[in-house]
């Protein structure tokens, strides 16, 4: 597999909280050229089997994949798994686990918009989650756009839901250990996902970047939806530092949401080596 091809290796479904089912993912990826493909749900990896079937009605080169959340430093940070064993009881069960708290937390923070009164939030959200188990702060902020509380789901995030602000419930995710081994064991490759996004001192990216080799991750995402160019070209030299391997995927959620369409970022910057030039066998 050639170094430079069109690779979109981050994106979500309704089997977590994207809009679009999978089979309407691996269309929109195909025609908006898309040349090796990873559907990756949020701790979830309940449409891997139904993204791979569409990919290859497409004729789409396809990888497993799957965005696990951990709590590193008291913040969640997102490891991406690609072209992992989707049967492998291990990350089966660890992922179910981790889904567990999703239920509490959600009506905690239901509670918390009452308090300041926007009532009927978790009804609201639930509305917006294909999977109940996997209800998130995203379906929140659909509920609060839905309604008017909001404009956009930009405003939502800078008003309720994050930390010091209504709604905002800390839960403690799997540890960083875990799913990288998760990952691993199955055969994958782990990614720290969109490194930018944790706006951690460069002190605690280091240990970040650190703990995560030393649990046998591989790969940083350099090129992803919410990364500038300058971010970009920062972790594509984190990425020769530490000497990890690139990835690339849009994160897209949804055509009216997300900044970027599947397919449409720009291509790694030189002189990386990128994740999927290490699964060419995992490829189906």
């Amino acid at each position: 597999m050639t170094l430079q091809i069109n690779a979109d290796l981050h994106c979500h479904s309704t089997v977590s909280d994207g809009t679009l089912e999978p089979e309407v993912l691996a269309a929109r990826a195909k025609a908006n050229g898309v040349e090796l493909w990873a559907l990756t749900d949020h701790d979830e990896i309940g449409g891997q089997q139904r993204a791979l079937e569409a990919a290859q009605a497409e004729g789409l080169k396809y990888l497993t994949g799957v965005e696990i959340s951990v709590t590193f430093a008291d913040t969640t940070v997102h490891i991406v798994g690609l072209g992992f064993d989707h049967t492998n009881p291990r990350m089966v069960e660890g992922l179910a686990d981790t889904r567990d708290g999703r239920g509490p937390r959600a009506l905690e923070m239901s509670n918390q918009l009452a308090k300041v009164g926007i009532h009927g939030a978790y009804e609201g959200a639930l509305k917006h989650a294909g999977n109940p188990k996997l209800i998130s702060r995203t379906h929140f902020a659909r509920f609060l756009v839905e309604t008017g509380v909001c404009r956009d789901t930009s405003e939502v995030f800078r008003k309720y839901l994050t930390e010091g602000k209504p709604g905002y419930v800390e839960h403690r995710w799997a540890k960083l250990g875990d799913a990288v081994q998760w990952i691993t064991q199955g055969g994958g490759i782990a990614v720290i996902a969109h490194p930018a996004r944790y706006h951690f001192s460069p002190t605690v990216e280091y240990a970040l970047f650190s703990e995560f080799k030393q649990h046998g991750g591989l790969g940083v995402e350099v090129v992803t939806g919410s990364h500038s160019s300058a971010e970009a070209l920062r972790y594509a030299d984190m990425a020769r530092e530490m000497d990890l391997l690139a990835s690339r995927g849009s994160d897209f959620h949804s055509p009216t949401e997300s900044h970027v369409d599947l397919g449409k970022l720009p291509p790694l910057p030189a002189g990386l080596t990128p994740v999927w030039s290490q699964l060419s066998d995992r490829v189906h």
